[in-house]
């Protein structure tokens, strides 16, 4: 009986009575990496899911459809734009679609606990507030294509070192005020359709080990009814399944085999009930996401380069730049005046769209600071442009001159049943490059070896340089004589497949010539990543780099080339090689060892006129900074990101950008020093030992010290200045779910050219003598639009009783402190930026329900 055309959302309960108990088993985890289970025989479709938070990637972790790709998410905080997030939320909607997917694996709503979160610039903030306030919008975007948006990692995904064994212990307070509020915003405001778990224990248990978090807080006090999904390879127990984990992911599956499910039922750990609960939830998203009715079908994916998605990226992008110092107004640029630019650094043609790891995709195209720069400016301007620094953490891919051996340009891989390649190939696969993994790609599993070959012809003779690792050992040839071996499987598995691998190098003479390059490869025996996923999986990398490049003085080059110069330009900041899901940073300074830092300093030296661009999803050191006289943090904007910069740098569009983070000197001033990250590589276990104060609450506290924040949170300049007046206050913070205090201030642009500010109101509550408290905390924000010259604009926020409480983990509510609560409307975090102060009394302490 077919029942592929459903009325409404409700009635699935008679078609969950049709399945059989194998049949309800087999829909709780993925069919295959991407797709759900289907029942045929019942008319249930599968449904496609694809990364990620910044663009629909599609079936290919690399080298697929090409799509879209949108700043990163941090980036977008910085536009404090709820507006824009709305409208990329939508257009990430209409990519999924285009792969054939209806769940998009985004967005991140984790907030930053440190500097060093080698997935920060996927995530919104530090703050709860803001990140809740971006996300709640992009879901709402998304959703309006009937896209699902999945939420994600619920909880505390803040660090990625060990993050599969990580057991993390966080007071309840810190979980309730910081860690969980966003998720809690988006879950009560925006309806998201799919929540994603996360790895980590979070004291003691895994998420979905425990009712705790996903039905007694999630589904119970949030009233929340969609679907929960495990992150990849995140599911740690058939009970989860009595605990609210609705979909193990991917498939096939590892917790939830009929043996498994069958043995729990048994034993009493679950029931059946429990069980036609998570399908319900699954039928539930494939009505919302339209499969049983226009969608029904699998669509083949699709490559669509829309304009407005380009001029979309574009706007986002460079309204989240950050503009952090401008001396003597040397920016915006004065082409008139401009003869010459050096465009400098390791980042300057390179296009810095994404960070690592599930953010990344094969963009349409990309465009670098050097190809806006030479688009726009060169006929008017010398362009002259020098990398002044090598930051190579790995090798890049072995690609050009590569034939293989179908006559086709790349690499050739013969996948192998038997521990020799002695036999005949199972399979045989062309790559474009020097890399290639067997993770996600069904149709080589069990291989024991794989042969991966390539005829080489040099560019140019030369003594270059090789860089070569797989999983498991590895062996390189050249014209069949053994070169090199790596002989013990890789240390780190995940941080091999996400591009940061450790590698063995070597140099080799080669002549004017083709060459045979082959590498032999076996899995790794045991997951050297503490994911099952990669166990038994094979992956190579061969890295080149020609003798010239690697030699040649860059620095003295750059040095040169700034001197000569009217203005000097630098890029600098992190590839995906070093900011990437799966790998902390390892410290607060650019890479590689002080290459970068020297560089800046060199060039500033030769010439005077020098404007820093840093491109990364984090703050880093900045020892150069007092003698640098313009500074802008450039994030990760998306494909558009040499004309989202170069659209500001010429203020063709006034900086409007704000820090969503707090920027600390060094790393040493954060509250979680210590105790994040690569500090607990050993232990497997960290405390989140600052508890509730994160980001600017922890520097508040450092008010006026040598530890006192370089850049606060909230804090971004523009070229013109805005002036705030007659800020007033009304309503009253109250019991009542639904009393609301309200703000207004006029904002007026005093300046000579259009631009837009952004109002932020902070609650600093009354000090109490038992507990203390953040300073003050982020209530409510607004942009203004564009305002011209002597434009007056009125803003008016509201914010309620949730802003201004505190956890009170012995009665397990919410409390408002009784006493005076200052209101201070301001440009950011920072005391010296407050433009008014008001007042809202609370005459007795309350409190709520969760």
């Amino acid at each position: 009986m077919a029942l592929a055309n459903r009325g409404s959302a409700d009635s699935f309960g008679d078609l969950v009575k049709q399945l059989t108990l194998e049949e309800k088993i087999s829909m709780l985890a993925g069919k295959n990496v991407w797709e759900t289970f289907d029942v045929e025989r019942l008319g249930i479709p599968s449904l496609k899911v694809t990364d990620g938070p910044n663009g629909a990637r599609g079936g290919e972790f690399f080298d697929g459809t090409t799509a879209a790709c949108f700043p990163a998410c941090v980036s977008l905080a910085a536009t404090f734009n709820r507006d824009l997030a709305r409208k990329v939320g939508k257009a990430l909607g209409q990519e999924a679609i285009t792969k054939g997917a209806y769940v998009l694996l985004g967005p991140t709503v984790c907030c930053h606990r440190s500097p060093l979160g080698g997935r920060n610039f996927e995530a919104f903030s530090e703050d709860p507030l803001l990140s809740g306030a971006l996300a709640i919008e992009y879901v709402k975007g998304l959703q309006e294509e009937r896209v699902a948006a999945t939420v994600k990692h619920f909880l505390a995904n803040e660090q990625d070192t060990r993050r599969f064994s990580v057991n993390e212990t966080v007071s309840e307070r810190a979980l309730r005020e910081i860690y969980l509020k966003p998720f809690e915003m988006v879950a009560k405001q925006a309806d998201p359709w799919c929540f994603m778990s996360s790895y980590p224990k979070v004291n003691g248990s895994h998420i979905d080990a425990s009712s705790k978090f996903l039905n007694d807080i999630l589904r119970g006090e949030w009233g929340y009814d969609g679907l929960v999904m495990s992150d990849w390879g995140a599911a740690s127990t058939p009970e989860g399944i009595k605990y609210g984990l609705d979909l193990e992911m991917p498939g096939p599956s590892r917790q939830r085999t009929t043996e498994k499910v069958q043995g729990a039922l048994q034993a009493g750990q679950i029931s059946e009930e429990d069980i036609d609960k998570r399908v319900l939830n699954i039928l539930n998203l494939l009505k919302k996401t339209g499969k049983f009715d226009d969608r029904k079908n699998p669509v083949k994916e699709q490559a669509i380069d829309r304009p407005e998605h380009r001029a979309l990226i574009r706007k986002a992008g460079s309204e989240g730049i950050v503009l952090l110092k401008n001396e003597n107004n040397i920016l915006p640029i004065d082409v008139k005046k401009t003869k010459k630019i050096a465009l400098l650094g390791p980042l300057a043609n390179y296009s810095a769209a994404h960070g690592g790891g599930s953010a990344s995709l094969s963009c349409h195209y990309k465009v670098s600071p050097y190809d806006a720069f030479k688009e726009r400016l060169g006929k008017d301007v010398e362009i002259t442009h020098g990398k002044g620094a090598h930051i190579f953490r790995v090798y890049p891919d072995l690609e050009e001159g590569c034939t293989n051996a179908k006559s086709n340009p790349g690499f050739l891989a013969e996948f192998f049943m038997t521990p020799e390649a002695n036999e005949e190939p199972f399979r045989v696969e062309e790559y474009p490059r020097g890399s290639f993994t067997t993770l996600m790609n069904t149709n080589v599993v069990g291989s024991q070896t794989v042969r991966y070959t390539t005829t080489y012809t040099p560019t140019t003779a030369g003594n270059h340089y090789l860089s070569f690792s797989g999983l498991g050992p590895t062996k390189l040839f050249i014209d069949d004589v053994e070169v090199g071996e790596q002989r013990d499987p890789i240390k780190d598995a995940m941080g091999f497949f996400l591009g940061v691998q450790e590698e063995v190098r070597i140099q080799y003479q080669f002549s004017n010539r083709p060459y045979k390059i082959r590498l032999e490869t076996h899995p790794s025996p045991v997951s050297n990543s503490e994911l099952y996923l990669m166990d038994n999986q094979c992956s190579i990398h061969l890295g080149f780099l020609s003798q010239a490049e690697m030699e040649q003085d860059v620095l003295s080059e750059a040095i040169e080339l700034a001197r000569s110069a009217d203005l000097a330009v630098l890029f600098v900041g992190n590839t995906t090689q070093w900011e990437t899901e799966g790998q902390d940073l390892s410290s607060m300074t650019l890479p590689a060892d002080g290459s970068q830092d020297k560089l800046v300093a060199s060039v500033v030296a030769a010439n005077p006129n020098t404007i820093v661009v840093n491109t990364t999803g984090v703050p880093v050191e900045l020892p150069w900074i007092d003698d640098v006289p313009a500074f802008l943090q450039a994030w990760y904007a998306g494909q558009e990101t040499g004309n989202a910069i170069l659209d500001v740098l010429l203020g063709e569009t006034c900086p409007s950008g704000k820090l969503p983070i707090s920027w600390p000197k060094k790393y040493e001033h954060t509250g979680c020093y210590g105790n994040f990250g690569l500090d607990s590589y050993d232990s497997r276990e960290v405390t989140y030992v600052e508890d509730v104060f994160v980001g600017y609450r922890w520097f508040d506290r450092l008010w006026e010290s040598d530890r006192e924040v370089r850049f606060p949170f909230g804090y971004g300049l523009s070229y013109t200045d805005f002036e705030f007046s007659e800020a007033s206050i009304s309503g009253e913070l109250a019991n009542a779910a639904d009393t609301k205090v309200n703000v207004t201030v006029k904002v007026k642009n005093v300046g000579s050219i259009p631009g837009s500010e952004t109002v932020q109101v902070y609650v600093k509550p009354p000090v109490g003598p038992f507990l203390e408290r953040p300073v003050k905390e982020l209530a409510a924000f607004a942009k203004t639009t564009l305002l011209q010259p002597g434009e007056v604009r009125l803003v008016e926020v509201e914010f309620g009783r949730d802003t201004a409480a505190f956890w009170d983990e012995e009665r397990k509510r919410w409390s408002v402190s009784e006493g005076i609560h200052d209101i201070l409307v301001s440009t950011s975090s920072h005391l010296k930026d407050v433009k008014a102060v008001l007042q809202v009394n609370v005459a007795t302490v309350f409190q709520f329900e969760p």
